[in-house]
C-alpha cells in the first residue's frame, strides 16, 4: 500500500466492482470471498492495493469425498491491513489434473515459503513462483502427504530415500 492509497471500507465491494458478483459471506465478524482462480492475481493484487498489506498465511483444503464439493481444492490467503486491524479470507478454488494457480510472491514476498509448503503437501503449482522446490518433504518423495487420497500407511516411498550413514550425519 502506497501512502497515497487510503484503506477501503468495503473490500467485497471493491472486488465486486471490478470482477462482477463474487460468492462472500460474513461469520463472526470475518469477511470470506471466493474469487475465480483465473482472476486470483489481479484479486489479490487489488487487495493490496486497497490497505490489504500483510499476507497471514495460505494454505489449501482437500475436498475430496467432502458432501456437495464442486471442486478438489480450495486454496485459502488469509489477509489482514495493519492499518485498519481488519481481516479478510480470499478462496479460489482449484482441480484436478493439474492444480495451478498464479504466485503471489510478486505481491507479497512472504509467500514464498507459504506456497512451497502448500506445494509440497498438496501438489498445488503456482506458475511464476521463483523457487518452487520442496520445503519439508526431501525431494525424493514422489507424492504429496496432505491430499485425502495419500494412503494412511505411506506407499512406500521410503527406498528413495538415501541412506545416510552416521558417519554422514
Amino acid at each position: 500500500m502506497t501512502s497515497q492509497t487510503p484503506p477501503v471500507d468495503d473490500p467485497i465491494a471493491a472486488l465486486t466492482a471490478r470482477f462482477g458478483p463474487l460468492e462472500n459471506d460474513t461469520f463472526r465478524g470475518q469477511a470470506r470471498v471466493v474469487v475465480p482462480a483465473p482472476e486470483a492475481l489481479d484479486a489479490l493484487r487489488l487487495l493490496r492495493q486497497i490497505g490489504f498489506d500483510l499476507l497471514v498465511d495460505v494454505t489449501c483444503v482437500d475436498y475430496l469425498e467432502y458432501r456437495n464439493a464442486r471442486h478438489r481444492y480450495g486454496l485459502v490467503y488469509l489477509l489482514a491491513s495493519t492499518a485498519t486491524n481488519r481481516r479478510l479470507t480470499v478462496r479460489a478454488y482449484l482441480d484436478d489434473p493439474d492444480p495451478a494457480i498464479a504466485s503471489v510472491v510478486p505481491i507479497w514476498e512472504a509467500a514464498n515459503w507459504l506456497e512451497r509448503e502448500v506445494w509440497d503437501m498438496f501438489g498445488i503449482r503456482f506458475v511464476g513462483h521463483p523457487d518452487l522446490r520442496r520445503l519439508v518433504m526431501p525431494e525424493e518423495f514422489a507424492a504429496h502427504p496432505l491430499r485425502k487420497d495419500y494412503p494412511l500407511q505411506g506407499r512406500g516411498e521410503r527406498h528413495n530415500f538415501p541412506v545416510i550413514t552416521r558417519d554422514h550425519s
